[in-house]
């Protein structure tokens, strides 16, 4: 008798995961399917038209979200809902009748003209609130659908837009504040940006992609634009045959999945900059996971795929050539930022400001722009550390721009803890924030000046609301994610899941997470009291916090 053979088992078919030019252009869910029919961009017609004309009432579920995104239109969350209801209540529940409204400053570029306009529209529309971003933008609260139009005319007069603030589209491209004017510099990529802005951002091209697109231009030696945490960045090199040009990363991205860009290994001379950028966009758009939300950042591709793939496709098949090979950028292992006064290249003089996490008044910008103007500067840089920078101001008129500029709150020399610190939202706005941030790093920012008066060494501290990580927790010296916790008393109440060391540079990482270590937001500042001391009796000289991290012993990180 013989034994029947078993057949063999086929391999699972795997899933289509929305990849255009593999599975098809067949949405497989709704977020697809709303993008096919309507991209976005539509939309700000109907807000003018209708919406501003009808009110918040008037506008369809699938308007409001998510295609105002693609105008910068977020609805923020209801005043006193606290953090036990995210995640709970659905997003209608939720949201208020009112938005936040993201304003795009590509290379963090604008005029005294543009700061006056932000805001005056702060100021008569948006109760007073202006929010500098980590993306270099301005973000606006308490937007009514009804002020809209003026909103736009107002801005369109001084060269600024909403246009693709949110959504799944290329962001806001990241440029160096201080292009074109720094004496240090290696290149300057404004021409690049204006040509991505121009020649692509224009069209219909980019307005349907799998998530949102982040990407950055910068020839400063100073890498001031987390280039490795971005989809595409070019960062300035100085190629031995060719000069400068700029050395080409993919594949960055926090969230909660964080991930560190990618070299791809090729120099890009100024002129291609937009060519090779465009051909990346285009490889997410034809070839990004659309299936799963959660998987539709370019960095999954980049990692399933692999860099030497990435790049083979890229020049065979979007840019049909080959890119030259080039170096790496040289290491800035000192601080990141523009803060304080520098010389320009014209011999004229920057000078960077740090306002309290971000958060500027519109009355005050008014102020800053009066103020600039007084002393001769007509164009002012936004930072992706939340900084102001004024350009071009004359040796005679230094001192006097920083007194002025002081007493408005905006210190050109603030204390290690004022010019470290970020935070995201948080619970003020945001739906999905689970604590209150952004006020509670003014304060905490305070109160660390009290206890601790300054440090020596640059210490990043990032509050995030959420485990998004819009305030980048994982590459700061001391990131705090936002969470419920339990006190001592066994009340549910608003605390930190800590993250210490993360760091961008040579010694890139996420840092170290401290196993079941959570600190509740009213010990805050005794936490970080108790862990900057220990630091400070422990360094050896030299010694960078991040670097003291990895080699302390873990109570004296608690």
């Amino acid at each position: 008798m013989t034994t029947a053979t078993k057949p063999a088992r086929r391999p699972k078919a795997k899933k289509p995961q929305g990849q255009w030019l593999i599975d098809g252009r067949e949405p497989l869910n709704d977020d697809e399917r709303i993008k096919q029919e309507d991209a976005g961009i539509a939309v700000q017609q109907r807000v003018r038209d209708i919406y501003a004309k009808q009110g918040f009432d008037s506008i369809p579920a699938e308007d409001l979200a998510p295609r105002f995104k693609w105008i910068g239109l977020y609805t923020q969350r209801k005043q006193n809902l606290g953090g036990e209801h995210t995640g709970v209540k659905t997003n209608a529940e939720l949201q208020d009748k009112y938005f936040m409204l993201r304003i795009r400053l590509d290379g963090g570029q604008t005029t005294t003209a543009g700061l006056r306009a932000i805001g005056e529209i702060s100021r008569d529309f948006a109760r007073d609130t202006a929010d500098f971003s980590d993306r270099q933008n301005v973000q606006l609260h308490w937007i009514r659908i009804e002020d809209m139009p003026e909103i736009w005319d107002r801005l369109a007069a001084v060269g600024l837009d909403t246009h693709f603030g949110c959504g799944d589209v290329p962001r806001v491209i990241l440029g160096s504040p201080v292009a074109g004017v720094a004496a240090d510099e290696i290149i300057d990529g404004t021409p690049a940006i204006r040509r991505i802005k121009d020649e692509y951002l224009s069209t219909d091209e980019f307005n349907n992609l799998p998530r949102k697109f982040k990407s950055a231009v910068s020839g400063s030696p100073r890498l001031d634009v987390t280039h490795e945490v971005q989809d595409v960045a070019f960062v300035g090199v100085d190629h031995p045959e060719h000069g400068p040009g700029f050395d080409v990363w993919v594949g960055g991205g926090l969230s909660t999945n964080p991930m560190l860009g990618q070299r791809l290994g090729a120099w890009v001379p100024l002129d291609d900059v937009p060519e090779v950028w465009a051909g990346v966009a285009r490889i997410f758009r034809d070839y990004g996971y659309r299936r799963l939300r959660t998987r539709a950042r370019l960095k999954f591709l980049v990692a399933e795929w692999g860099i030497e793939k990435f790049r083979q496709v890229l020049e065979d098949d979007y840019l049909g050539r080959k890119l030259a090979d080039g170096p790496a950028p040289e290491p800035w292992e000192a601080d990141r930022d523009h803060i304080g006064v520098h010389p320009q290249k014209d011999g004229k003089f920057y000078v960077g400001v740090k306002p309290a996490v971000g958060r500027v008044p519109g009355t005050d910008l008014v102020k800053l722009a009066d103020i600039a103007e007084a002393h001769g500067v007509g164009r002012v840089r936004t930072t992706v550390m939340k900084e102001l920078v004024l350009l071009d101001v004359e040796a005679d008129r230094i001192d006097s721009l920083v007194a002025d500029l002081d007493e408005l709150g905006l210190s050109a020399n603030p204390s290690a803890f004022r010019r470290g610190i970020i935070s995201c939202t948080g619970l003020e706005f945001c739906k999905l924030a689970l604590v209150t941030t952004r006020t509670r790093a003014i304060d905490l920012v305070a109160d660390l000046e009290a206890r601790l008066g300054d440090l020596d060494v640059p210490l990043g501290i990032s509050l995030n609301g959420c485990p998004n990580a819009c305030a980048r927790t994982q590459i700061a010296d001391i990131g705090l994610k936002g969470q419920i916790v339990t006190d001592d008393e066994g009340n549910r109440v608003e605390g930190f899941q800590v993250h210490l060391g993360g760091a961008l540079g040579l010694d890139a990482n996420f840092g170290r997470k401290l196993r079941g270590h959570k600190v509740t937001s009213a010990e805050l500042g005794d936490y970080i009291e108790r862990i900057v001391n220990n630091f400070k009796e422990q360094r050896t000289e030299g010694e960078q916090f991040r670097h003291w991290v990895v080699r302390a012993a873990e109570e004296d990180l608690q």
